[in-house]
């Protein structure tokens, strides 16, 4: 097996047990354990699970199911796609799963690599957004559920629809013209895409220009995230990629991709694991800003 990074490796070594409690992070033994108690809700937002080859017994036991690419957890406003929908959608979306504010959620992805498990950190700052803070991701996913033994059914289970209220945690959300302000007043900002889209190199087809915001610094997503063991990087390792690029412990910070989807890794991994609480995301990300020509673009591949 590939050894992702020296980084990866001593972290994960050096992992101390998870506390009883939840964190930002569980293990499968903690899903395991407390899947099934009174407010405790698993919910499986794995894409395609029916096209698998998982056999008869493809959901985890007792778990609700909402698909990251086709529940609606995101939408597309004003030409900008993969935006958080309205307070009254999502927070429907939510309340149908079963799902209230008194429920401590784990939100289990796949567990592929950085990318999919993406689909999880981005949920989970919808959870945090809507001022719900009881929200969990199993680490690794369904990767390290099933490699545990965790149980498995052949149906989803059918939710009864509950109420959930939503109080927005608007120090979380970033908006264009807050973006403009921090450009302005020098506040760091992450781009928390692959290194070619941040240079320029290469760009996503939703985005109109190749390049950056300028004065962004790069942690890519894929360094937060070890595909090969099914693991999130530990404090340490973040802690390490946050210096490498200047940004000081509890620094103020915007997080951005494309389109808030690695955006909400590199803020998960920051605000969550490191415990910067001055890091937000930028919902709109690239696509939004380069929507505008007006507004500046800095390509450092110089092409």
């Amino acid at each position: 097996m590939r050894i992702a990074s020296l980084a990866f490796t001593l972290s994960i070594l050096a992992a101390p047990a998870l506390a009883a409690d939840a964190g930002p992070l569980v293990d499968a033994d903690w899903v395991k354990a407390n899947a099934g108690k009174e407010n405790v809700v698993i919910l499986d937002i794995r894409d395609k699970v029916a096209e698998t080859e998982l056999g008869d017994t493809p959901y985890i036991e007792g778990a609700v199911v909402a698909p990251y690419a086709s529940a609606g957890w995101r939408t597309e406003i004003d030409g900008v796609p993969g935006k958080l929908p309205p307070l009254d959608q999502i927070t429907k979306l939510i309340g149908d799963l079963g799902i209230d504010n008194d429920d401590h959620v784990v939100i289990v992805p796949w567990g592929t690599d950085s990318s999919e498990f993406g689909g999880a950190t981005r949920i989970y700052w919808t959870f945090k957004y809507l001022g719900h803070d009881d929200v969990s991701i199993l680490d690794g996913g369904w990767r390290q559920y099933d490699a545990a033994g965790g149980a498995r059914t052949a149906e989803a289970v059918t939710p009864e629809p509950a109420t959930f209220t939503a109080d927005p945690q608007e120090d979380l959300l970033a908006t264009t013209e807050e973006v403009v302000a921090a450009l302005e007043a020098g506040t760091k900002l992450v781009d928390g895409r692959p290194a070619e889209q941040f240079t320029g190199k290469s760009k996503s087809p939703v985005v109109r220009a190749n390049g950056t915001i300028p004065g962004s610094v790069n942690i890519q997503h894929s360094d937060l995230y070890s595909a090969d063991y099914a693991t999130f990087a530990r404090p340490e390792t973040v802690k390490a990629l946050s210096e490498a690029v200047g940004l000081a412990t509890d620094e103020e910070n915007i997080a951005f991709c494309n389109t808030g989807h690695w955006a909400s890794v590199a803020w998960f991994g920051l605000s969550e694991v490191l415990g910067n609480k001055n890091t937000s995301m930028y919902d709109g990300s690239m696509a939004e800003w380069t929507a505008d020509p007006a507004r500046p673009v800095e390509n450092k591949s110089g092409s």
